[in-house]
């Protein structure tokens, strides 16, 4: 029995954000952690005075809610930002606010219509706090459940809403996936086998960030082999999967080189 299934289905659903109800949730968490937890520079909260985080991107982004089972509370959120039908050449933010290194990674060259941008990943703070950081599938989260800490055992919330993004990118046939990450968020997700790779130097963007590139069916094929048990939860063993093509076998690198 795969106990990271187990727990996962015990203290989490994902739930596709698709009705103006839903959304609103969605805006209202993005607020709650972006302007009011980590005050991270550009979102000031004055700026949001209904107490929604929303921009531009929203409106062709698929987006998930990660709700907290015994509580009912919603706990995280993430969106993927879509190519648009008509327009599947608008760039990216990663290519409008990053520097990307050409020698690693040719933004221009990517299969467009099966590309999205990791956005808006967040956990609510009472989730985020560990009270160790071990990396190991056992270690422990602490959660508060009124007034009363917890522990949990499942290796981390973030994991959970990759499970949603896993989900949404096979149902949009998304096999690229590109962000503006933290650094130490792109080394927590390499704890599971998830880790994308850098294709630029850290900027300043909403603090220190760095661009990043994953090929989702070539982060799949890893995992399968250095991360099982991880890899049996996002693909419900086996049963979610992108659709692999030709430059999708070959590694990130090549299969840029190949367009």
């Amino acid at each position: 029995m795969n106990d990271i299934v187990a727990a996962f289905h015990e203290y989490f659903e994902v739930i596709y954000a698709d009705t103006p109800e839903l959304l609103h949730e969605v805006f209202r968490l993005r607020y709650q952690v972006l302007c009011i937890e980590q005050r991270l520079p550009g979102f000031d909260a004055s700026c949001y005075p209904e107490g929604y985080e929303r921009d531009s991107y929203d409106g062709h982004s698929s987006h998930i809610l990660l709700q907290h089972r015994p509580s009912g509370d919603f706990v995280g959120t993430a969106r993927l930002i879509l190519p648009l039908p008509t327009r599947p050449e608008k760039p990216f933010p990663v290519e409008l606010h990053t520097r990307l290194e050409p020698k690693l990674f040719d933004s221009t060259k990517l299969p467009r219509r099966h590309t999205a941008e990791v956005s808006r990943l967040l956990v609510i703070r009472r989730l985020r706090q560990r009270r160790e950081d071990s990396g190991k599938f056992d270690s422990e989260l602490i959660i508060k459940e009124a007034g009363v800490k917890k522990l949990r055992r499942f290796p981390h919330p973030i994991l959970a809403l990759v499970v949603g993004l896993v989900r949404m990118s096979v149902e949009r046939d998304i096999t690229h996936w590109i962000s503006i990450m933290d650094p130490a968020l792109n080394r927590l997700l390499g704890l599971y086998g998830l880790q994308h790779d850098p294709v630029g130097p850290i900027i300043e963007h909403h603090g220190q960030r760095r661009p990043y590139h994953a090929n989702l069916t070539i982060t799949l094929d890893r995992m399968y082999k250095n991360h099982n048990q991880i890899w049996e939860l996002l693909t419900d063993f086996g049963r979610i999967q992108p659709i692999p093509t030709e430059r999708a076998k070959l590694p990130a690198s090549a299969a840029l080189i190949a367009q």
